[in-house]
């Protein structure tokens, strides 16, 4: 009986996605990490293997505002911290790298976020 390595089965999901979404310069990645307590987003040009706008839960100007809150909540208030800063470099579409996560509890919350911050995608 062979032994599963942890996390297998998204990283091959994530192949899978990462196949078929690619970040260009007029249309960047939103690229998402999820770990058990904490949420990142980042905007990538994978043309340049340049990271644009990044944003996670560990970012100072989040961090009063999470008390108390659930991390999907958590997740919308990265999602909206990365869409604001997209917008101040002028990014306003993205394609969406879910990272191999299924579209539901905080990568959902996340994304929901960031389009109603004003990104499109």
């Amino acid at each position: 009986m062979a032994k599963h390595k942890p996390g297998a089965a998204r990283r091959n999901r994530h192949v899978r996605v990462r196949a078929k979404v690619r970040g260009r310069e007029s249309r960047p990645r939103l690229s998402v990490f999820r770990s058990l307590n904490h949420i990142y987003a980042q905007i990538i040009d994978d043309d340049k293997g340049h990271t644009l706008v990044s944003a996670s839960t560990v970012s100072p100007e989040i961090k009063a505002e999470m008390n108390g809150k659930s991390k999907s909540a958590h997740a919308g208030l990265v999602g909206s911290l990365v869409a604001k800063r997209a917008l101040e470099v002028g990014i306003t579409q993205v394609v969406f790298d879910r990272g191999g996560y299924k579209y539901h509890g905080r990568v959902k919350s996340l994304a929901e976020a960031v389009r109603q911050g004003g990104l499109k995608f």
